[in-house]
């Protein structure tokens, strides 16, 4: 099965001729020779297709992991030239859609009513086709407009095959690659794969998303539509219809008289909001999925959907990722260095102050530029280059937030090159840590510990007594337990000075019997003699 895949992969590859795009004089000599003797050489490049159509549809061919990249790097203009960006940009919303009459019988099997009963209207024609699901527009009977959102029909067989033919890679990289281990890639995949499935069930999704709306509840920066659950299941989910500008329509938006600045702002405060102050961030922040209520141009507000895709962090690690983030901004390197080796994402040998010399020598460079001479993809790669240096391990859990910052600084950059990103950042950042570790977030501590508190109070003077008898008869216990191990040291002794002396009988019973084998042998047939021996040999080592 994955051979297959593997084969189908090629194919489609060597269809498109992406071949074309490998930068040869980046690989070893062995390989631009089998490359450039390769028999699909022969097939010419398709001459209709621009180069950024032959790798859309190349990816759209393969399957939603694929297209997934392709969103990724369709925020990415700083890293793509402008043709191939407008053509994976494509891939965001403009997949093509499967069949309409496929899709309403999906709808009916599945809320178990047709369709005429379930809604005044429904539009046959999708709205919008992304790699794993379509929607629909469509009204309720009580005059609500919502979107049906649907997932595609056998999707989930092609995913699992490419799940296991990433995880096979993965683990030929552990297992082959220098620095295969440090990069932890099967657990990578495996975080990818529980990723991915939460996504093909639109229940779960459907829950992200009424957390989400529960945690930007009256927030004037951020808006998440209204889930209804009556019209929900693993593969339908219906949810409120939202009108606004998509986040990548900029001319629209200066149309519109949008102040960017203030939008580009609102996305990082929404991007910190999410990390920590929630604890729970959409991670799938492509354009396709963030739209603009610009009805207040001077004030823009983000509507964010599909919700398939979110994050979360565990408290020990939000608090290392904010106190990292935090020395950043302050270019406080010693304190980033320190951090490191306390979380134990570097060696523990590693000496502080080289690695803070590395990481200055990195990030120095980009502090107080604007966002448009900056490029985070970039800075990653150089801090992975410094992070081999010193045996850094990837943290498969910060994989997702990697990404999902990936999308937010691609956002920004389109939004509003100049924007400064650390002093946007910072303040947010600063007083975030205040109210996590300062006096009112101590005296909210204590406020959620009181009932609990109060709740064993009544029990304590039991619980001190308690202690205290136990407390002193801890000398007679560690006695007894000293006698204890007194006895099995002798019994022990015992059965090793019984286990030599089965030994010592066995031992003389073969010389003894080899020494009259001559004398036995016309008794004995010589297999039933050695069995003989043997047989007495283990009863005596059993007994």
């Amino acid at each position: 099965m994955r051979l297959y895949r593997l084969l189908r992969i090629l194919f489609v590859l060597t269809r498109y001729r992406l071949d074309a795009f490998i930068p040869l004089h980046l690989l070893p000599w062995y390989l631009r020779v089998c490359l450039l003797l390769a028999p699909y050489r022969l097939i010419p490049a398709p001459r209709k297709l621009s180069r950024g159509a032959r790798i859309r549809l190349a990816l759209t061919d393969l399957g939603p992991i694929f297209i997934k990249f392709g969103q990724l790097l369709s925020t990415r203009r700083d890293l793509l030239p402008p043709d191939i960006a407008d053509e994976l940009a494509l891939l965001q919303d403009k997949v093509p859609p499967f069949d309409s009459a496929l899709a309403i019988r999906q709808i009916e099997r599945a809320l178990g009513a047709p369709i005429d009963e379930l809604f005044e209207h429904f539009s046959t024609e999708a709205l919008a086709s992304a790699s794993i699901a379509q929607v629909h527009a469509a009204t309720l009977h009580d005059g609500s407009e919502v979107v049906v959102k649907l997932v595609r029909p056998g999707i989930e067989r092609v995913i699992h095959k490419d799940i296991q033919l990433l995880r096979t890679f993965a683990t030929w990289f552990e297992k082959y690659m220098p620095d295969g281990k440090r990069f932890h890639a099967i657990d990578v995949v495996e975080d990818y794969r529980h990723t991915i499935e939460g996504e093909l069930n639109l229940q779960s999704e459907a829950a992200n998303t009424s957390q989400l709306k529960r945690n930007f509840q009256g927030s004037d920066i951020l808006y998440v539509p209204e889930v209804y659950w009556d019209y929900t299941r693993e593969r339908v989910m219906t949810m409120e219809r939202i009108h606004g500008i998509p986040i990548g329509n900029i001319q629209e938006m200066h149309r519109k008289g949008v102040n960017m600045k203030v939008l580009a702002e609102r996305g990082v405060e929404i991007f910190f909001m999410q990390v920590f102050r929630d604890s729970f961030f959409h991670a799938d922040m492509h354009p396709g999925n963030i739209f603009v209520d610009a009805t207040d141009p001077e004030n823009p507000v983000y509507i964010a959907i599909d919700c398939g895709i979110v994050g979360s962090l565990e408290d020990e690690d939000q608090n290392y990722l904010a106190r990292n983030l935090l020395a950043f901004f302050n270019q406080d390197y010693h304190q980033v260095a320190r951090l490191h080796v306390e979380s134990g994402w570097v060696n523990p040998n590693t000496k502080v102050n080289e690695l803070e010399a590395a990481v200055r020598a990195v990030c120095e460079p980009i502090f107080e530029k604007p966002l448009h001479e900056i490029s985070f993809g970039q800075l990653l790669i150089r801090l992975f280059a410094t992070a081999r240096r010193f045996e850094m391990e990837v943290q498969p859990q910060l994989v997702l937030l990697q990404k999902t910052l990936l999308n937010i600084e691609g956002l920004g950059r389109q939004l509003c090159p100049d924007l400064d990103l650390w002093k946007t950042g910072k303040p947010y950042m600063e007083t975030w840590m205040k109210e996590r570790y300062g006096f009112k977030a101590a005296i909210k501590a204590i406020q959620r510990q009181a009932p609990a508190w109060f709740e064993q109070a009544p029990l304590m003077p039991q619980l001190i007594h308690d202690t205290l008898q136990e407390t002193r008869q801890l000398p007679l216990h560690l006695d007894a337990q000293a006698s204890k191990l007194i006895q099995l040291e002798k019994t022990l002794a015992s059965m090793e000075a019984r286990q030599r002396h089965r030994w010592a009988a066995a031992s003389a019973l073969i010389l003894f019997l080899l020494a009259f084998a001559g004398p036995l042998k016309p008794m004995l047939d010589q297999t039933a003699f050695w069995v003989a021996i043997a047989l007495y040999f283990f009863w005596i080592l059993k007994h």
